[in-house]
């Protein structure tokens, strides 16, 4: 988790439209009462995207994946918009409950649980819950048998990042109906199926062909006497600048058109990334240099590290990927070296950057951001090697106020 302070929790700083998260990043960074690396939220750029949203596919309602990003001025923006929760554990249930969220708006999306887990969400009502085999039904029967079941399939994107077939779902030809025939005996309720095509670079049609699949399920289902009434179309929505959720709303509109036109089946998502990406900014200083000679000056590289690192801000680098990094200071034209970001652990996988990323000279003292970053960079975060994580200044349009 990330470092929740008094300030993180209870101060959000009230700007005007026309001044942009950079401009904030400027103020705090030109103050010289700032040292440590911090977070700019901009509370405005989720607010945008649950609007872009419903505008897309207004039929749609978004249950948000918590486990993404838990920072709690996230939840309670979301929480204040109506949203529902895709929560995964225990303690995830009992923050949104602490926030308000009522049982009905929460999905248990995991479909293997610990009992205990299960247990907590028989006591407080979290009814709706996913599986997706034989001997989860056994553990929901014994331990909260009046559970609103949901059968998660597989149907992965070949092309995704971060696929989730090998590890969740059951195959819609060969499992699906035996399951749900298991369910019938076991006296168990099942009220619809749900996907997740897995997260990053996922593509359009995939959505379209799960939606297909799933209607095979629905109809599986009647044939075994079933009622379903909930279709879950699961995460993986791009969030990124430049992406767009209309294109993709089209699409999916289309396709749920055609094989669910009936109204009265509800149909939820479960965006994370989607919400939280754009909205974080990461802002670090450059507190130690040092070059590595080549032939000459132009191949000199430039060795810059830093305070924040890939186990507490950053562990999408420990997969291969990288946030792309903007100096705070302005270098428009300046000349580029080869250089590499370290971060501020001992480890030697501590890379923040590319191998080699070109960037302009930089000095001890100046800062760097790393933008798009609000996706797990904190919620997977540890204090590894005894560097405290970036605290987050939160900023909200008036307008959204």
């Amino acid at each position: 988790m990330s470092k929740e302070t008094e300030t993180d929790l209870h101060r959000i700083q009230v700007v005007e439209s026309s001044v942009s998260v950079k401009d904030v990043i400027k103020e705090i960074v030109n103050s010289g009462k700032v040292e440590d690396a911090f977070y700019v939220c901009d509370l405005s750029d989720i607010v945008k995207k649950h609007q872009d949203w419903q505008k897309a596919m207004p039929r749609i309602e978004t249950y948000y994946a918590v486990k993404c990003n838990a920072h709690r001025l996230v939840l309670e923006t979301l929480v204040a918009m109506g949203l529902g929760f895709d929560c995964a554990s225990k303690e995830e249930m009992k923050k949104m409950l602490s926030l308000g969220v009522p049982p009905s708006k929460i999905i248990y999306a995991h479909p293997t649980k610990k009992l205990s887990h299960l247990k907590y969400a028989a006591e407080v009502g979290v009814e709706m819950m996913t599986f997706d085999n034989e001997l989860e039904l056994y553990k929901i029967k014994e331990m909260f048998p009046t559970a609103k079941l949901v059968l998660r399939i597989k149907y992965d994107d070949p092309m995704s990042n971060f696929p989730l077939g090998g590890k969740f779902g059951a195959d819609p030809d060969t499992e699906v109906e035996y399951l749900l025939q298991k369910c019938r005996l076991l006296g168990l309720e099942v009220i619809g199926v749900s996907f997740h095509i897995g997260s990053g670079n996922t593509h359009t049609e995939v959505y379209q062909k799960a939606i297909i699949a799933a209607r095979k399920v629905f109809d599986t289902g009647a044939e075994l006497g079933y009622q379903f009434k909930l279709l879950d179309i699961g995460g993986g929505f791009s969030g990124n600048r430049g992406s767009s959720i209309s294109e993709v709303g089209m699409a999916i509109n289309m396709t749920i058109e055609q094989y669910f036109p009936d109204p009265t089946i509800k149909i939820i998502a479960e965006p994370g990334q989607y919400f939280v990406i754009s909205a974080f900014t990461l802002v670090t200083q450059i507190h130690s240099k040092k070059h590595l000679t080549g032939q000459n000056e132009n191949e000199s590289t430039r060795i810059y590290y830093t305070d924040i690192s890939v186990f507490n801000s950053l562990i999408i680098g420990l997969s291969g990927f990288y946030v792309e990094i903007v100096p705070v200071k302005e270098a428009s034209g300046a000349q580029v070296y080869p250089s590499t970001v370290w971060g501020a652990t001992c480890d030697g996988t501590d890379r923040v950057s590319p191998e080699t990323v070109l960037l302009p000279e930089m000095e001890i003292g100046d800062w760097l951001a790393f933008e798009e970053i609000g996706s797990y960079s904190l919620s997977i975060a540890a204090d590894f090697n005894g560097f405290e994580l970036p605290h987050v200044h939160a900023i909200i349009n008036r307008s959204d106020w």
